[in-house]
């Protein structure tokens, strides 16, 4: 069986360590509430795509678009220096 690879160089190399770094990992846990209640959101907008909308369907919408705003927030204030009295 022979391989099958590539005949030329590709355009860009692609670094040894394609790992994220530390710094990296901790930046997406900081935002890791931000980005469930974005998935939440679209979870609940999806549903919509395929039927009509009821009550419970625009509370869901709701709420999840609630949680978003909240957890934004929550991130923006945590990333305020301490205020100085």
């Amino acid at each position: 069986m022979n391989p099958i690879v590539a005949r030329h160089v590709g355009v860009t190399r692609l670094p040894v360590d394609l790992e994220p770094t530390d710094a990296e990992l901790d930046a997406i846990e900081d935002e890791m509430d931000v980005i469930s209640a974005e998935v939440e959101l679209l979870d609940a907008l999806i549903v919509l795509l395929d039927r009509p909308a009821s009550e419970f369907d625009g509370q869901r919408v709701r709420r999840a678009h609630r949680r978003v705003l909240a957890a934004r927030r929550d991130a923006a204030n945590r990333a305020l220096p301490p205020a100085v009295a």
